[in-house]
């Protein structure tokens, strides 16, 4: 039986809205209980609403560390980047401090020492191994999550926190690996879209064959519209 905790809503903003909540209330626990929140953000089109929304809530946001669980790899300022997303949502409304926003290293010549290094930051800054307080998912139509897509090579990488892959719909990319994922106090999905219904419902199910259903369920949620959870058990 999966422990995976779905919340429905109405619309793509409602579930923005309320996993925004979610993550201020993590933010408010975690910081509590250990002075300082530390969470990684992921890549795609849906986090800007739950990131804008993220970035209105009052949190004591010099105690925030934000991380990247992908990018692309593409030069400083391209669109393509997933931290222009991030510096647009939470360091232009002036919410977090822009020496708490961690970019992956992804413009350097030797790409693999890169991954190397931000994952010896992630251990100076979440503990060894790192153990991050939250960290937010999306969901890929053909099941990927974070960058760990169909058929590539980062799926089996145990060894390491953060790894290369190789070229997918034109870029290479940076990523978290599962260890990683796993490893993490709690989890958060957010998919919206009838686009998404096949895929949640395969991850709901705990689909192993895609690569988001081998992510670790337990303390994860999934917030969620009505059209992307069409085709979850009633």
């Amino acid at each position: 039986m999966s422990t995976l905790r779905i919340e429905v809503h109405d619309d793509a903003h409602g579930a923005a809205r309320a996993a925004a909540r979610h993550v201020a209330a993590a933010a408010h626990a975690a910081i509590a209980a250990r002075g300082s929140f530390q969470v990684a953000f992921s890549g795609g089109r849906t986090p800007g609403l739950m990131l804008a929304a993220l970035a209105a809530q009052p949190l004591p946001w010099q105690q925030v560390q934000v991380f990247q669980v992908d990018e692309r790899i593409a030069p400083a300022g391209d669109a393509a980047r997933n931290l222009a997303t991030l510096r647009e949502a939470l360091l232009a409304p002036g919410a977090l401090p822009e020496r708490n926003l961690h970019p992956m290293p992804v413009e350097e010549a030797d790409l693999a020492a890169a991954a190397r290094r931000y994952a010896g930051m992630l251990r100076g800054m979440a503990g060894s191994p790192p153990l991050l307080d939250l960290i937010h998912l999306g969901l890929g139509e053909d099941g990927h999550t974070a960058s760990l897509v169909p058929g590539d090579a980062a799926l089996d990488e145990r060894g390491a926190d953060v790894t290369m892959t190789g070229e997918y719909r034109g870029h290479r990319r940076m990523t978290l690996t599962f260890p990683a994922l796993d490893r993490a106090r709690a989890r958060l999905w957010l998919a919206t879209g009838a686009d998404k219904a096949p895929m949640l419902a395969r991850l709901h199910a705990g689909d192993a064959t895609i690569p988001a259903g081998r992510v670790r369920h337990h303390g994860a949620v999934v917030f969620c519209d009505a059209p992307a959870a069409a085709q979850l058990p009633r």
